[in-house]
């Protein structure tokens, strides 16, 4: 039975035991939950915020009840860099388990991360299961105008990749232009606001 706590943000198992979802502990309750469910490693979507009091306070909570902590940083409106990914991939492999993936609403960028996960984990024969992840029920994926690109992801990586494991294709094929480019040859180029800046090292 889910808990209050559960369903106030929006807490999903992924892979029952070993990651599970959800989003910002705005109102607390954060222990409560990592508690409840034995999380033993965090990983925030949002980035390092340290000038927010949000990212302060969880800091602080998973350092009190012994969860690692850590930060990827991703954007639900520009695609990611290679760089990125390669980070949530060993945030994934490196991170003890149960792992919680959050963002925000634990809608969009972690809805994303939790079909990476899947696929990364499992092959490519799960992908129905990794897209599952966006439905609107019961993870309340609604996406806007510029997130439609996070649902296509996958579709295009599974294509690019030709059977090579995720983490493969990204660390040896993967470049966002290349991504830009296949979404506007489909009519998606709205489905996303923009790239990095490569100046920026991201």
């Amino acid at each position: 039975m889910r808990s209050l706590p559960d369903i106030f943000y929006n807490f999903h198992w992924i892979d029952p035991g070993r990651a599970a979802r959800s989003s910002q502990a705005y109102a607390g309750f954060l222990a409560l939950f990592l508690r409840r469910h034995r999380i033993r490693a965090l990983v925030n979507l949002r980035g390092p915020n340290p000038h927010w009091r949000w990212w302060r306070n969880e800091k602080k909570i998973t350092e009190r009840v012994g969860v690692a902590h850590r930060d990827v940083m991703l954007s639900s409106k520009r695609l990611p860099t290679r760089k990125m990914l390669l980070a949530l991939l060993d945030a994934f492999d490196q991170l003890p388990q149960p792992v919680l993936l959050k963002c925000s609403g634990g809608q969009d960028r972690t809805s994303f991360a939790a079909a990476l996960y899947i696929v990364h984990t499992q092959g490519w024969s799960a992908f129905d299961a990794a897209q599952a992840h966006f439905a609107r029920w019961p993870y309340l994926h609604l996406p806007k105008r510029h997130q439609r690109w996070l649902k296509l992801f996958l579709v295009f990586a599974r294509g690019d990749a030709r059977g090579r494991p995720l983490r493969n294709w990204v660390a040896e094929s993967y470049v966002p232009e290349n991504y830009k480019a296949w979404l506007e040859e489909r009519g998606e180029g709205a489905s996303f606001h923009g790239l990095y800046d490569p100046m920026l090292g991201l």
